[in-house]
């Protein structure tokens, strides 16, 4: 194998270091501590040579072979370990470890100073494994206890859900066969059947009240097709064009009133409508929750009663002691939804009369205006009760909306 000048005298240069690492590690401990001056030289001689050291550059332009790199850092390897532990090694050892090449993984930290014993040796994989293990174990411990908590958690909420129900649904029945008693408001719940029946009333007068806007919003499309076909007849019939003509004036005169008609209708429908389906229903949906608990203050009520009756040991005194806290959280609740209950029901009542006055005032003027002719007081009871018609055509969107 040839070599190049440069790359023979860097082979030269290597060896040479070489020589003196193995020289100087042969020598005995207490000979190289007291000669201190000596190591210097050597230092900075081998420091000048591997400074002046030329990278032989093969011929596709790559750098020299890893081998030679691997040698040079086990040489340096081999002396600071020399230097630390202390140890007689000669060259074989350094002949070993030029061979098998430098290994990362067995890197130490000397905690000592220079010259230390081997104790303060610190491997630092040793402490890159317990720091990674210690982070996943960590990790997996708190996404353990996360889990765990919101799976007890979950459990609670099912055994509480489970024997609420189960309370509920006893007193319910005994109450149905008559064995168990119930908590009375006849005030109250007299109130609350006025108010579900008014409810029944009104909604059967929404209905009809929609079923009378379907067939006049029929019979004014009817009359206002007839009116057309009249006044296309006056244009062809010379010989009736009078009477056609009136007819057919007639008609629009009646499609127009039926319509301003119509916008009042829908008004008092829309009002109806407001008032069965949002402000009633909710209402109900409060005394819906009133209901509820006033059935789940009964059961607790009915457990502490049957708690009571019974011995007085050490355990049945803990669970007293619970009962009367549920019924008293339960008993917060049924009085706070009851006096609920009262609030909305007369708010309901002077709303309804208020609501109903108007609109059974409007409903009333407009069908007599309308049936009696009198356009002009139909038009002024719009206008009272503040109704703006719509223009034919304004359900469609504009050609704006539409971009």
């Amino acid at each position: 194998m040839k070599c190049s000048v440069p790359q023979y005298h860097s082979c030269i240069q290597k060896y040479e270091s070489l020589e003196l690492i193995s020289l100087f590690a042969s020598l005995p401990r207490a000979s190289r501590l007291d000669q201190t001056p000596i190591n210097c030289i050597m230092t900075e001689s081998i420091m000048s040579k591997a400074a002046t050291m030329e990278i032989p550059i093969s011929s596709n332009g790559d750098a020299a072979l890893p081998e030679d790199d691997g040698l040079e850092q086990a040489a340096k390897r081999q002396w600071s370990l020399g230097e630390q532990v202390g140890s007689g090694r000669g060259p074989r050892d350094l002949q070993q470890v030029m061979v098998s090449g430098p290994n990362l993984n067995e890197t130490s930290i000397v905690s000592g100073g220079y010259g230390g014993t081997a104790e303060g040796i610190i491997p630092t994989s040793s402490i890159k494994g317990s720091n990674m293990n210690h982070s996943s174990s960590s990790s997996s411990m708190t996404a353990e206890e996360s889990t765990k908590g919101v799976a007890v958690e979950k459990i609670e909420q099912v055994k509480k859900w489970g024997l609420n129900t189960y309370k509920c649904t006893k007193q319910m029945i005994s109450e149905r066969f008559g064995r168990g008693s119930r908590t009375v408001d006849l005030e109250l719940e007299a109130q609350i059947d006025v108010l579900r029946d008014t409810k029944r009333k009104y909604e059967n007068v929404l209905r009809l009240a929609r079923a009378l806007t379907t067939h006049f919003y029929n019979m004014v499309q009817t009359q206002h097709a007839l009116g057309d076909t009249f006044a296309d007849l006056s244009q062809k019939s010379p010989e009736l064009r009078d009477e056609f003509g009136y007819n057919a004036e007639t008609q629009k005169l009646l499609c127009k009133n039926g319509e301003t008609l119509l916008g009042a209708i829908n008004f008092f429908v829309s009002s109806i409508n407001t008032l069965v389906n949002k402000t009633m229903e909710d209402t109900l949906m409060t005394i819906k929750m009133f209901e509820n608990a006033r059935l789940e203050f009964d059961a607790y009520r009915s457990d502490l009663e049957e708690l009571s009756t019974g011995p007085r040991d050490a355990v049945t005194m803990a669970r007293i002691e619970g009962a009367e806290q549920h019924y008293q959280v339960q008993k917060d609740k049924y009085e706070r939804l009851r006096s609920d209950v009262i609030i909305k029901l007369k708010f309901l009542e002077e709303n309804k009369v208020k609501v109903m006055h108007k609109q059974l005032l409007l409903f009333h003027n407009a069908i007599s205006a309308y049936f009696a002719g009198n356009q002009q007081q139909l038009e002024q009871t719009l206008r009272q009760f503040n109704i703006r018609l719509r223009p034919p055509g304004s359900d469609k969107p504009s050609w704006l909306e539409e971009q």
